[in-house]
């Protein structure tokens, strides 16, 4: 089906692409893919040079409308459900999601055995030579990618790694070592390409870094783990009180 567009008097051609692109994308001309069509077949179908067309795909990646991935092609945004995390409650991503009536689901980037790194060592309190368990996912929501989380866990908490399925905490809980506080830091940064891609935004998006230490009742460190949460789809919520006024005491 052709989409030829004509520019309005005083419009300028590639304009009138971009709003033809937009509104195509808005009423779902696309919505089978993620992928926009080839340059070819788009000039095709609009009836525009390669030059008019480049130059419209450009404003609707300014516009976010549109992001590109080097050596893949040029990809639609779609809508992300946009989650509030309270910043206070210790929880797991299943949770938040469960809690949210949104689906949570994971791929799996990496699952296995190693010697702690000298970062994991300090964070977990771990002996050089203590194996950690070490777990990254990309974690989603409805189908959209929304986090990608490293985690590290001491082999004593968890001696069978395979017995761990959709939820850590519920696999920890399992054997009765459920953190019960945690401390997070959270900071702005950008997302590398690679992790860009999973996440399936524009190369060096913004990104919320988070770093989590959970630990049991008896204070011993149980979970490390550091995420990168879209910063389109997460807003990170805290609960405020004033402080009473210090009152001096009487002498």
């Amino acid at each position: 089906m052709s989409m030829m567009v004509e520019a309005a008097p005083g419009q300028k051609l590639y304009r009138a692409v971009v709003d033809a692109l937009r509104r195509q994308i808005e009423t779902g001309r696309f919505a089978e893919t993620q992928l926009l069509p080839a340059e070819r077949e788009l000039c095709e179908l609009l009836d525009v040079s390669r030059t008019t067309l480049r130059k419209a795909i450009a404003d609707l990646i300014d516009e976010g409308v549109l992001y590109h991935r080097h050596g893949a092609g040029t990809f639609i945004h779609r809508a992300t459900p946009r989650v509030e995390q309270p910043s206070s409650r210790l929880t797991s991503f299943t949770e938040d999601m469960r809690l949210r009536g949104l689906e949570a689901s994971s791929r799996e980037l990496e699952r296995g055995v190693f010697l702690p790194t000298p970062e994991e060592a300090m964070m977990l309190g771990a002996g050089p030579n203590e194996r950690v368990f070490r777990l990254g996912r990309l974690r989603l929501a409805d189908g959209s990618p929304m986090a990608i989380e490293r985690a590290a866990i001491p082999m004593r908490y968890l001696p069978e790694p395979d017995s761990v399925g959709a939820s850590l905490y519920e696999a920890l809980a399992s054997r009765g070592f459920k953190p019960t506080r945690g401390l997070q830091r959270l900071r702005a940064t950008l997302v590398c390409d690679a992790d860009a891609d999973l996440l399936g935004v524009a190369h060096n998006s913004p990104a919320l870094y988070i770093q989590r230490i959970a630990y049991l009742a008896d204070g011993s460190c149980v979970e490390f783990t550091k995420s990168w949460y879209r910063a389109d789809a997460y807003d990170f919520v805290s609960e405020l009180t004033l402080s009473p006024p210090i009152r001096k005491a009487r002498r």
